[in-house]
């Protein structure tokens, strides 16, 4: 059996990879900030005896580190780096900015996913898949921007995506792959209700990718339908 460890894994794109890798007979371990309080997560914990959760806030290093001493003899086949925070909010764009929920946004968004990555670095070597997987936005292309603002969540994933394309490179040696996924506008708390897709059809396309991946795609921006996206 293979194993999956997913980050902000109680509600959205999270709780749906949840659902779909344990569906497929995967050993998930399933990490969120506040477990007790996880209704849907537990209940699908019931359902499938192969869903570990975890305690983790990806903004407490310690916390990473701390989990990874509990599970330092668990293989690991693939990382999902899922957890992510929005960040801006109505008046406060350019002008009225709020710095000390920019630079939590950037600790969660783009340094957490990192650290997360090397606190688990042993396990994914002792794995088969050796894939490490970022949940961004095309928010995050530079080169996309049309239509500015968004400034907190905008810097946040393009951040993440260069220091996950520096990384793909970093870790070659090591065979690990990095694939940086865009998951479309989804109905989710963060999307809001008027995005285009629905978690089921965006996590089962970014599975795809996943189950798709070859090493020389490393470090590729890819969206959940397989289409390359612009930095």
């Amino acid at each position: 059996m293979k194993t999956v460890l997913i980050t902000g894994a109680n509600r959205g794109l999270g709780l749906e990879f949840v659902r779909q890798y344990a569906a497929a007979n995967w050993q998930v371990i399933a990490a969120c900030r506040q477990p007790d309080s996880a209704t849907e997560l537990k209940d699908l914990a019931k359902q499938y005896p192969q869903i570990q959760v975890e305690a983790l806030d990806v903004a407490d290093f310690a916390q990473i580190d701390a989990l990874s001493s509990r599970l330092a003899g668990q293989a690991i086949d693939l990382l999902i780096n899922n957890a992510g925070v929005y960040g801006d909010a109505a008046g406060k764009g350019f002008g009225n900015l709020d710095y000390q929920t920019w630079q939590q946004t950037l600790t969660v968004n783009t340094m957490a996913p990192v650290k997360v990555t090397e606190a688990f670095l042993s396990q994914l070597e002792k794995g088969t898949d050796k894939l490490v997987v970022v949940i961004s936005s095309l928010m995050g292309s530079i080169s996309d921007n049309g239509s500015g603002g968004s400034l907190l969540y905008r810097s946040s994933k393009a951040g993440l995506n260069a220091v996950m394309k520096s990384l793909s490179i970093d870790v070659k040696p090591r065979q690990l792959g990095v694939l940086i996924l865009h998951p479309g506008w989804v109905r989710t708390d963060m999307g809001g209700k008027n995005g285009l897709l629905d978690v089921e059809e965006s996590v089962t396309g970014m599975r795809q990718q996943i189950e798709g991946f070859q090493f020389e795609q490393s470090g590729s921006f890819v969206k959940y339908d397989g289409s390359l996206l612009p930095w």
